[in-house]
């Protein structure tokens, strides 16, 4: 099972607004592929309950589909940036913003989300931090009959054959997670392995029977022999300056650890991340590329899950 997160839920306003700046959107392609299975199988577009949501970036881009949308996150930082940042619904409501976590699914809030009220549930780049059994119980009272799960995430970065000396910029972003590997949970491990083993409601030991195996929906993003990684999974934001880079890894929550441990060298030359720009720099030199015009190609393979309730 995942480990309990600790991070991100102890991130303050301040982080979760950088967060929330330095982390990319997920591509309309991946939304649209999430609400036309969920319609196609008899889901409803009234309300939405995006778990885990962080600064509400999902919860935004979904909620215009939706009568009433909710974001919850056990963060009170994040919820207040979500909160300032706001979203609107189909019918121009403002989505709520709570702090809730994914075994609650809001049952404490006043007034509480109630049992078989939600038609969809999300969670992005999330559900490796639940404690799964927990969340299927409890996804499973919440939803209405037919609803659905959707959780998906995304596996570390691979730079495109496009980017000068890639193979050497590849080593150097490992030689990096490396470096920070006693910080990589197991949380972290099972989106970088894409949900392979992710907790289903079927595999559990107790399992919850609510849910239909045979709806089961698997899809992944950039794995393909021919596929460039991240293809239509993230927003297309290409390519990637080395600032872009620095402070999307910066984001991470095994560099957030790191960082922890080592305050006397965050944020300095010592830093693994401006380590890794130097590194990368140099690289780009090597292969010719003016300073200031280092720009890498690439990114991330995806997967999503989606799985029905039975109707």
């Amino acid at each position: 099972m995942a480990s309990r997160e600790e991070t991100f839920r102890s991130f303050t306003e301040k982080q979760g607004a950088n967060y929330a700046q330095n982390r990319r959107d997920y591509h309309p392609d991946l939304y649209q592929t999430i609400i036309d299975h969920h319609t196609s199988t008899g889901g409803k577009l009234d309300t939405l309950l995006d778990v885990g949501c962080g600064p509400g970036t999902a919860t935004r881009s979904l909620a215009p589909r939706f009568t009433h949308a909710f974001g919850i996150d056990p963060s009170e930082g994040m919820i207040s940036t979500a909160q300032t940042l706001g979203g609107v619904t189909a019918t121009s409501n403002p989505v709520r913003f709570e702090v809730s976590t994914a075994e609650e699914l809001g049952s404490q809030l006043s007034p509480p989300i109630q049992d078989g009220s939600v038609d969809l549930i999300t969670a992005a780049t999330a559900a490796h931090w639940f404690d799964l059994p927990g969340f299927w119980k409890r996804a499973a009272q919440v939803l209405k009959p037919g609803g659905s799960v959707a959780l998906w995430t995304s596996a570390t970065m691979t730079v495109s054959p496009s980017t000068p000396n890639y193979a050497a910029v590849q080593a150097a972003i490992q030689n990096m997670a490396k470096a920070v590997e006693q910080y990589v949970v197991s949380g972290n491990r099972m989106s970088h392995e894409l949900y392979a083993g992710m907790p289903l409601p079927w595999t559990l030991p107790s399992p919850v029977p609510e849910f239909d195996e045979a709806s089961f929906l698997r899809k992944e993003w950039g794995t393909g022999p021919d596929s460039e990684p991240g293809d239509r999974f993230y927003v297309h934001q290409q390519p990637a300056t080395l600032d872009m880079l620095e402070k999307m890894l910066g984001t991470t929550s095994p560099i957030t650890r790191w960082r922890e441990a080592h305050p006397e060298a965050a944020g300095t030359e010592r830093d693994v991340v401006r380590i890794l720009r130097k590194e990368i720099e140099e690289l780009f030199r090597e292969a010719g590329v003016e300073q200031g015009k280092e720009l890498l190609q690439g990114g991330v393979s995806g997967v999503l899950l989606m799985v029905k309730r039975k109707a």
